[in-house]
């Protein structure tokens, strides 16, 4: 009898945990705060001109460098907007030829614009000049746009046709590249009527759904570079009285397979496994019924996420990155669907602390 009433509460408070983010998800749609280049899925045309060089070695956190914007408004029809930039990131500032930029934009400015309602920006770029930089940079992009399926509660992008202009000294180089913008965490506070949380919590004292998605999805990708307790690659929002991880950055993921990433050791922990393409789970130990839930939710959304790729599949410029990556998913999803790997590889591996 002791038992029944224990799982009897359990399931109580999943179902309950389950509406309350039901009706947040409803919410959400219904007040829809999503900026107007956050929503169309086609890729935006944009053309930049700067100097790499001097980005790198003369912008900060705090100081920027004065630049433009030009934008496709139309069909053939070009605006100009006033922006500030800087570099950003850790390593890739350090290690990339195309280091990723923090953008500034005036509110004055970006009025009546499709930029309106974004003051800053993230824009991911290619990292190494290789054959596959283009690619790789679209994968990264689709990660994020399978956690868009798994989560209310993400970062939105854009999908970029970029034609950059690297200014060095009298000479100019050109080139055609990829990219995606991705919104301000200050946006996502917005869309989904939260508060950005600046301090460590312990994955355990945040939402169990929304930590057990997280974890299901760093798995699916092949990602180890995140830590929800450190808030490495990750920001914490607090939504009606729950905190809830928002992932980023996915360069070092398996699906992305960049030939510069390696296992993370975040807080100098070190891995069992030895290449990004190897998964492993980084969960910790929650519910039996949370976990059923959020495996149940990814199987449903198999064919949604390898739609997504489907849809991309003529933007890939080598059929093998297109074709790696999407076994890659489904090789996850062979995983959970197995009773006896979906113990071994994730419930099994879940940590205690």
């Amino acid at each position: 009898m002791k038992k029944q009433t224990i799982s009897l509460f359990l399931l109580i408070s999943l179902f309950i945990t389950e509406a309350t983010f039901s009706q947040e998800l409803a919410a959400i749609g219904q007040d829809n705060k999503t900026t107007e280049l956050f929503l169309k899925e086609d890729p935006l045309g944009i053309k930049l001109r700067y100097s790499n060089k001097v980005l790198r070695k003369e912008t900060n956190d705090s100081t920027y460098i004065d630049s433009e914007l030009e934008y496709m408004a139309g069909d053939e029809d070009w605006k100009t907007l006033e922006v500030k930039i800087r570099a950003r990131g850790n390593y890739r500032r350090e290690n990339c030829f195309f280091p990723p930029v923090k953008m500034e934009i005036k509110k004055s400015v970006a009025a009546g614009t499709l930029f309106e309602g974004n003051k800053k920006l993230k824009l991911v770029l290619p990292c190494v000049l290789q054959s596959d930089y283009n690619d790789k940079v679209l994968k990264e992009y689709i990660a994020y746009k399978l956690y868009e399926l798994v989560s209310p509660y993400h970062f939105n992008t854009r999908l970029l046709e970029i034609d950059f202009t690297d200014e060095k000294g009298q000479k100019v180089k050109n080139y055609t590249i990829k990219g995606f913008f991705i919104e301000d965490i200050d946006r996502v506070e917005d869309r989904c009527n939260g508060k950005q949380i600046k301090r460590s919590v312990h994955p355990l004292q945040q939402n169990d759904l929304c930590s057990v998605r997280n974890d299901f999805f760093q798995f699916l990708i092949g990602n180890t570079d995140y830590s929800s307790a450190y808030r490495h690659n990750e920001k914490l929002l607090f939504v009606d009285g729950n905190i809830l991880p928002v992932p980023y950055d996915f360069d070092m993921s398996g699906l992305v397979d960049a030939s510069y990433a390696v296992v993370s050791q975040v807080q100098g922990e070190v891995l069992s496994i030895e290449d990004v393409t190897q998964r492993l789970y980084r969960g910790f130990k929650r519910n039996p019924e949370v976990y059923q839930t959020v495996r149940t939710e990814f199987l449903n959304n198999k064919s949604k996420m390898l739609a997504i790729f489907d849809d991309l599949e003529s933007s890939f410029e080598d059929p093998k990155e297109f074709s790696q990556a999407r076994k890659f998913i489904n090789d996850f999803f062979e995983v959970i669907a197995n009773d006896n790997t979906y113990r071994k590889e994730i419930l099994s591996v879940a940590r205690l602390k």
